[in-house]
């Protein structure tokens, strides 16, 4: 289960099982809930954060469009307002200037961590 052995699918998330499960840091999280106001989880005394399921979706929705489909924040905020989906969604020449980019970064990851090996 994704939630933990003990926590069914319609239960309650806090951030830091929440971060777990999905492998985005909590600081992101909380990020992204100042730029997508659908993002809304419930705040409890102290500030302590209980993502509903849906908030669940809503943030594996948002880290695939951005990781996976090459969506920008700007174009994640415009799709999940409802904007014109062509408008938000990426060309074909974009998806592959990201895939591009992705290629490199991933290279330049590998040689930084090789020269750090010594």
């Amino acid at each position: 289960m994704p939630g933990g052995p003990d926590k069914a699918d319609s239960a309650y998330r806090t951030i830091g099982e929440l971060s777990r499960e999905t492998g985005l840091p909590q600081h992101m999280l909380r990020y992204w809930e100042t730029r997508f106001p659908q993002l809304r989880p419930l705040q409890r005394a102290g500030n302590r954060r209980y993502y509903r399921p849906e908030d669940v979706a809503l943030v594996k929705r948002i880290a695939a469009m951005l990781d996976q489909d090459g969506y920008t924040i700007r174009g994640v905020q415009q799709a999940l307002a409802g904007k014109t989906a062509a408008a938000a969604a990426p060309t074909a020449g974009d998806t592959d200037t990201h895939a591009a980019i992705r290629q490199v970064r991933a290279s330049l990851v590998a040689a930084l961590t090789e020269d750090a090996r010594g």
